[in-house]
């Protein structure tokens, strides 16, 4: 190979490096900042097939879609003095690339930026509100006011805040600490009442159904007896009817009951004459 096609070959491999190097694309979700030793001389939005100075100009490839941004914890001392920490993050979208690399300089940095802004302004807001008034809508117009506030300290960056959220809440360790102790008081306090207030009414019903229950033994006990007294009159009616009916019958009859009633223990002892009228009955003279 002579050295005249040698030098050939190498102006056209040095010419389609250059010529690769200076082209590159963008597509539909990029824009591109073109800088020369580190100036931007550029801005492209548009997609498709682009051109540049190779090794002079570069490219910055910044994103168009909706970003995220995850903010530190931060704990805030509320309206009605309660601290609680507050876990956020914020969305935004890049709206003027050439600011965005100027203030900012990359993805990657934009965190760095907007903490201290957002965090400000969280400390801001919330510190104006209750702990009520965040759990309730008022949080949504709360919300709103961070996002504007952040907007405005954010203008140079060339990116717009779309939204800033608070993912969650929660109390400090040593508040939650504290908080825990007391529930754990407050609960047993509550129990020791529940218990004495079951003892109070379990004595109440006990008395109450020893009350009713001897009420209703005396009432009971009082029907009986009437009725035991209503039974022996029936029955000394029909006696005396029966009776008046023989009069030596009925004597006969009362001499066998006294009879009954006098021998009825084994070791009755009796100083009597046999003359005497108890005896009739035996000797049959009362028949």
């Amino acid at each position: 190979m002579s050295i005249k096609s040698t030098s050939c070959m190498a102006i056209l491999f040095v010419a389609l490096f250059i010529f690769g190097g200076s082209m590159f694309t963008v597509n539909q979700i990029e824009q591109v900042v073109v800088t020369r030793l580190g100036e931007p001389v550029r801005v492209i939005k548009t997609p498709g097939l682009h051109f540049k100075i190779p090794i002079l100009e570069t490219v910055a490839i910044f994103d168009k879609r909706l970003m995220s941004v995850e903010l530190s914890a931060l704990e805030v001392t509320l309206g009605d003095k309660r601290r609680i920490m507050v876990d956020a993050f914020g969305r935004y979208v890049i709206t003027d690339p050439l600011k965005f690399y100027q203030a900012v300089g990359s993805e990657h940095g934009v965190l760095n930026r907007l903490n201290p802004v957002v965090l400000g302004s969280l400390s801001s807001v919330l510190g104006k509100l209750g702990l009520s008034s965040l759990l309730s809508d008022a949080r949504i117009s709360a919300m709103n006011k961070i996002r504007d506030e952040v907007n405005k300290a954010v203008k140079g960056f060339g990116i717009n805040v779309i939204d800033v959220r608070i993912r969650k809440t929660d109390l400090p360790p040593q508040n939650s600490e504290a908080i825990c102790k007391r529930m754990i008081s407050e609960r047993e306090r509550e129990a020791r009442e529940l218990r004495a207030k079951g003892v109070e009414m379990a004595k109440i019903i006990k008395s109450t159904a020893d009350k009713e229950n001897a009420i209703a033994l005396s009432e009971a006990n009082t029907k009986v007896q009437i009725l035991i007294a209503e039974g022996e009159l029936e029955a000394n009616k029909v006696y005396t009817e029966a009776f008046s009916r023989d009069k030596v019958f009925f004597e006969f009859f009362q001499s066998l009951e006294a009879y009954r009633a006098a021998f009825n223990s084994k070791n009755s002892t009796f100083v009597i004459s046999p003359r005497n009228e108890f005896f009739d009955a035996m000797k049959g003279r009362g028949l």
